[in-house]
């Protein structure tokens, strides 16, 4: 079984463009959507659309339920809060409706899916300390599960569930059965490890194999949509930096 894993799109068309083709030229089973598919970017109707195509799993975002009003956007930055408030205005009423009943998380045969954490899916933190990787070991193993993927941070990372918890920046993750893994896919439309290519993971079941692709997209072409809808300039500088 091959999974394609992809979240933080954040409304960016030629990112998620680019992303997709690639999916079609693989042999990939399953899609999976982790989360975020708006916010940001200029387009998220079309990305959104774009995903409901699918017909793929997709799990909530902060971002998503930022959008409709299900979740506060208070502790937002600025930048942020803004481009959560725009976007309010772009969606319809149905695609409202679709991304406040997003789940927050699945548990599949092979794996299970959060956007920002295991153990506290609905607080939308960060793995960012040993302690929150422990915790969210712990969390994924009730789920029955011994892989977990997650977005949110949009830095792809794998993290082992050894003593004491390791991590890894490799683009290759080999799978051990027998040791707990999280693995952030990384971000399709903002990128922040300094890399400015999309970013997204293939997980080979009978490889036992995890792979983060990464991309090259019309950065040109987003960061002009950004502009010319009147969203901070930040987020269109951003797309270049990859930070």
């Amino acid at each position: 079984m091959r999974y394609a894993l992809l979240g933080d799109i954040h409304g960016n068309t030629e990112a998620l463009t680019v992303i997709l083709n690639s999916i079609k030229e693989q042999q990939i089973d399953k899609i999976i959507c982790l989360g975020d598919v708006v916010g940001y970017g200029a387009e998220p109707v079309q990305c959104l659309e774009m995903i409901r195509e699918l017909k793929c799993d997709v799990i909530a975002g902060n971002h998503d339920w930022a959008a409709v009003g299900k979740l506060s956007i208070d502790m937002f930055n600025a930048y942020a809060k803004a481009a959560a408030l725009w976007t309010r205005e772009q969606l319809n009423p149905d695609q409202k409706e679709w991304l406040a009943n997003l789940p927050l998380t699945i548990t599949y045969e092979h794996c299970a899916v959060a956007h920002g954490t295991f153990h506290q899916p609905e607080a939308f933190n960060y793995i960012q300390t040993v302690f929150d990787a422990q915790q969210s070991f712990e969390a994924l193993k009730k789920m029955g599960s011994r892989l977990g993927f997650l977005g949110h941070s949009h830095v792809p990372v794998g993290f082992f569930d050894t003593d004491p918890i390791t991590y890894t920046l490799d683009p290759e993750m080999p799978v051990d059965p027998d040791l707990a893994m999280i693995v952030n896919a990384g971000s399709v439309g903002q990128p922040r490890d300094e890399n400015n290519k999309a970013s997204f993971a293939v997980f080979d079941s009978a490889t036992s194999t995890v792979a983060i692709n990464r991309l090259e997209y019309d950065i040109d072409a987003a960061a002009t949509k950004i502009r010319n809808v009147g969203l901070p300039e930040i987020l269109a500088a951003r797309l270049y930096q990859g930070k």
